[in-house]
């Protein structure tokens, strides 16, 4: 294909159904950088237009930098065609020298059903199996095929879940956790360009029949974007006001930063306190995400509580009328010396979690569990919460633990080791309570590390 003059950065029209020229592409990948001296980069690939055109476009990136490329595959064996399809993506970036991996996720081992469904699962599994791919390989930098109608969809289905400035940022395009950079160049290339590329290469390319089915609510924000252009209200003009709502978060990020910084203490057994007063004296907007902030990262999840039911808590907090405390977003909320405490709410906590020898486990979202030593020669364990009963057993043979510094409504969902299996007579080990059953020699790894940290890295914009 036949490369176009470099237009300058700031400078690229991307509209029209031409072929993306590398002179383009890498104007993009520079607004993302900067990148190694001779970068090694994953690129996740389905086979489907989009990921292939990114993985083409990213192998010449790399080769005239002196660098490599590795394709990440992930089948989720949710269609029968997938693992011939994965064959088939090899075949076709091995003739263009691209290395490729395959990834397979295992229901039920590799990651626990989510309760928004199969497919939130099976997304949150790719997530996860392609960010420990990178850390295996040792790449830092995962880039993704996310194009300006996918930021246009995205858009639109978190205005309809009545979203703040967060979702309405939509994707960014550089964003971090666990160790990995995801990248996404495309967010203002329309898909149309990736098509014609494709189709100058002569590169076939898979279709997905999930794309065409209106059950999930991304297909009906897809099929819903032609009568919308109709009026205006474009791809390119969703994606536009996604970015500026981009811009409007990196501020209030920082703004929210220092707001964390003076009000919350956080402790590494899994729970915060928080000056209310503080909370309740900085603009709402800033406060409100303040809150969400401490939600997240204390509740384990990948997602902050719906905003009605935060502006809700934030109300009660800011008026004085937490009473006897509240639930949101699997955490307690309850008053506490002056201060408001923040932990995860028992009945919501993770359900018990075989530990496998020599591997690290994320256990309720907010904790690496790990046997440590010589423990995989001792029997077979997994974590689960404490519990009001754990508490009473381990309390009964060792009564001082009243008077450790961890509040005593903290106690009960705190990570314990436990004897694999239903019959759990007691806890093996209790961490954070400094607690190990007498002549016990199991020891265990606990690391407090939730999906989101309450000091997370910056929203980016390119």
């Amino acid at each position: 294909m036949k490369s176009a003059p470099l237009a300058p950065a700031g400078a690229i029209h991307m509209d029209g159904q031409s072929p993306l020229t590398d002179e383009e592409f890498a104007v993009l990948m520079d607004r993302l950088g900067p990148f190694e001296a001779r970068p090694h980069l994953a690129v996740a690939v389905s086979g489907g237009r989009d990921s292939l055109c990114l993985s083409l476009l990213l192998q010449r990136w790399a080769r005239t930098r002196r660098g490599r490329i590795i394709a990440l595959t992930v089948d989720h064996g949710l269609r029968p065609e997938s693992a011939a399809e994965a064959k088939q993506v090899r075949s076709w970036l091995a003739a263009h020298g691209i290395a490729h991996r395959k990834l397979t996720w295992n229901r039920g081992i590799d990651a626990p059903p989510l309760a928004s469904g199969l497919q939130a699962a099976a997304r949150e599994a790719r997530y996860r199996l392609l960010r420990a791919s990178c850390r295996e390989i040792g790449v830092l930098h995962l880039v993704l095929a996310h194009q300006r109608d996918d930021q246009a969809e995205t858009f639109l289905l978190r205005l309809a879940r009545g979203s703040g400035l967060d979702g309405l940022a939509a994707m960014a395009p550089v964003s971090g956790g666990d160790g990995v950079r995801l990248l996404r160049p495309l967010l203002a290339v329309p898909r149309g360009r990736l098509a014609a590329t494709l189709r100058a290469w002569g590169q076939d390319w898979i279709d997905d029949p999930s794309n065409e089915n209106t059950v999930h609510a991304r297909i009906r924000m897809r099929r819903l974007l032609p009568s919308l252009a109709e009026t205006g209200v474009t791809a390119a003009r969703l994606a536009e006001t996604a970015a500026a709502l981009g811009r409007a978060r990196q501020v209030m990020e920082d703004g929210v930063a220092a707001l964390l910084a003076a009000a919350v203490e956080i402790d590494t057994a899994g729970y915060l306190s928080l000056e209310p007063a503080a909370l309740a004296g900085a603009p709402a907007e800033l406060s409100q995400r303040a809150l969400a902030r401490c939600l997240m990262a204390i509740g384990g999840g990948a997602y902050a509580p719906r905003l009605e039911r935060l502006l809700r808590l934030h109300r009660q907090i800011a008026a004085g009328r937490l009473g006897a405390g509240a639930t949101l977003g699997g955490c307690r909320i309850v008053s506490h010396k002056g201060r408001l405490l923040i932990c995860r709410e028992l009945a919501a906590v993770e359900a018990a979690c075989g530990l496998v020898a020599g591997k690290t486990t994320l256990w309720d979202g907010r904790f690496g569990v790990g046997l440590a030593g010589r423990s995989s020669r001792s029997g077979r364990f997994q974590v689960a919460a404490l519990g009001v009963e754990g508490y009473r057993t381990i309390l009964a043979r060792q009564p001082d633990l009243r008077r450790h510094p961890i509040p005593a409504m903290i106690r009960p969902v705190l990570p314990a080791l436990w004897p694999a299996g239903r019959a759990r007579k007691q806890p093996i080990a209790v961490p954070h309570l400094d607690y190990r059953a007498q002549n016990s020699q199991v020891s265990v790894d606990i690391e407090y590390a939730p999906h989101h940290a309450l000091a997370a890295s910056r929203f980016t914009v390119a």
